[in-house]
């Protein structure tokens, strides 16, 4: 017994007395460091006689090329309404076979390249994406060229590309989001080319080889692509081998017709998606937007990262945090090249869908009545700059950045001119495009739910048609 008293003792001895330590003071934080510019690549632009636009962006670092062909005119825009994301199918079968090569030998060309190929389809067009060692640049280039000019599509590939789609589309179909998104689009843009970007079983058994080819040739063409090229490469070594690719890619056939505009007002719509025995409810507001290239664009975008662009966004520290409705909750402007769209969403439990609504509209309504104080304008201008540049940091997001900015109307300075552009925005700005892009009054509505779970709460935002579809 006394050895364990001493030993107590002892303890209590050498123990760090905390209750006499003096309360910590609270540190200011440090002053944020001085934003560093945005570099901006030096583009060199040119155009081969064929049309086909041509810019080479030198950039130092790794031994690596990334090449990007963009198309315009070829994505879902262009699909006819009874085949909705056809140009999904289109440019997903692009590198499944050429005209010299079958699926396997293509990746494994790349392989042997260290890179890869591969395509994928937008609102706006078709983008084809290729990188390689920089020892193997000019077979890349050819390899490049060669998927997006001579495709075969087999036979075979066709097959699993359609019994892969209508796989798809069966779990997607299951997913609340998917039929939200799909019921909105709808909502936003009626009959408008940019509602149709999800496929139908009967889209998706209608395609064939032969609508395949004839689709390929009417919209894959030079006069309206472009080509973008980074790397560690030299101007006119990188335009010699574009010339190599693709100079002698001819024009056929008629020039594709632009876009038609996407409507600028649409009449408020009230839909419920039925979903038996489903515990929580998936929510959709929407209304239309503007072009990529609008005048409002900027100070849109700004106001979109600070409603519901972040984890710290106004919806989400709302709806999340403070209430705690739902895991995540975003708004945003949705930009293409004929139009866009203001969409915002969020899965919450039954019990408070009618509330979370009100939320939402809540926050529409003072973003676009009141000021946004300046340190919410610092803080979204900050986040805004430092993902801008974290994003583009990789040569093959220059590339991609710059593709993807060309196909909805935006010119290469763009790339350089966005931060310097957002950091001048006013509060005074973000309040007026808000009041007109987000009024509640012009949203629409849809949720995927249980009606009897949530019916009732649903009434005070009006009559709501009820269907499964």
């Amino acid at each position: 017994m006394k050895k364990l008293m001493l030993a107590i003792a002892v303890t209590a001895a050498f123990a760090p007395m905390a209750y006499a330590a003096p309360a910590a003071k609270e540190l200011p934080m440090p002053a944020y460091g001085k934003d560093k510019p945005i570099p901006v690549p030096k583009i060199t632009k040119s155009t081969l006689k064929n049309g086909l636009t041509v810019w080479v962006v030198p950039r130092k670092g790794l031994p690596r090329v990334d090449y990007v062909l963009a198309v315009r005119g070829a994505g879902f825009a262009a699909d006819a309404p009874a085949t909705p994301a056809f140009a999904n199918m289109l440019a997903g079968l692009l590198n499944e076979g050429t005209e010299k090569r079958d699926s396997r030998a293509i990746a494994e060309a790349a392989q042997g390249m260290g890179g890869s190929v591969a395509a994928s389809a937008t609102s706006d067009g078709i983008i084809v994406s290729a990188n390689a060692l920089l020892s193997h640049s000019a077979p890349m280039m050819q390899l490049l060229a060669e998927v997006a000019r001579t495709p075969s599509f087999p036979e075979s590939e066709v097959k699993l590309a359609k019994a892969n789609a209508l796989q798809s589309l069966r779990v997607s179909e299951t997913q609340p989001g998917f039929r939200a998104e799909r019921a909105i689009n709808r909502a936003v843009y009626g009959e408008h080319p940019y509602s149709r970007t999800t496929p139908t079983v009967e889209a998706i058994n209608a395609v064939s080889q032969d609508m395949l080819r004839s689709e390929h040739a009417k919209r894959m063409r030079p006069d309206h692509a472009l080509l973008v090229i980074t790397g560690p490469v030299k101007e006119l070594d990188a335009l010699k081998l574009a010339e190599q690719a693709f100079g002698d890619w001819k024009v056929s056939g008629p020039s594709i017709a632009d876009t038609a505009p996407a409507p600028s007002a649409a009449k408020p719509a009230r839909i419920l998606l039925q979903r038996d025995g489903s515990v929580q409810s998936t929510l959709r507001l929407g209304s239309p937007g503007i072009a990529a290239s609008a005048q409002d664009q900027i100070p849109l975008r700004l106001a979109s990262t600070i409603l519901g662009g972040g984890f710290s966004s106004r919806v989400n520290i709302n709806l999340r945090e403070a209430k705690g409705y739902t895991y995540g909750a975003s708004a945003g402007a949705r930009l293409n090249r004929a139009g866009g769209s203001i969409i915002g969403g969020a899965d919450v439990r039954n019990e408070v869908t009618g509330a979370a609504l009100n939320e939402f509209f809540s926050e529409y309504k003072r973003i676009g009545s009141e000021l946004v104080p300046a340190k919410e304008m610092e803080m979204n201008k900050r986040y805004v700059a430092g993902g801008y540049m974290i994003s583009n940091q990789l040569q093959r997001a220059v590339a991609g950045t710059l593709a993807s900015n060309w196909l909805v109307g935006l010119p290469a300075e763009f790339l350089g001119e966005y931060v310097p552009r957002i950091q001048k925005v006013t509060p005074e700005q973000v309040r007026d495009v808000s009041k007109k892009y987000y009024a509640p009054e012009n949203q629409s509505i849809v949720v995927v739910g249980d009606q009897k779970a949530v019916g009732e709460q649903l009434k005070a935002f009006g009559e709501f048609t009820v269907t499964d579809k």
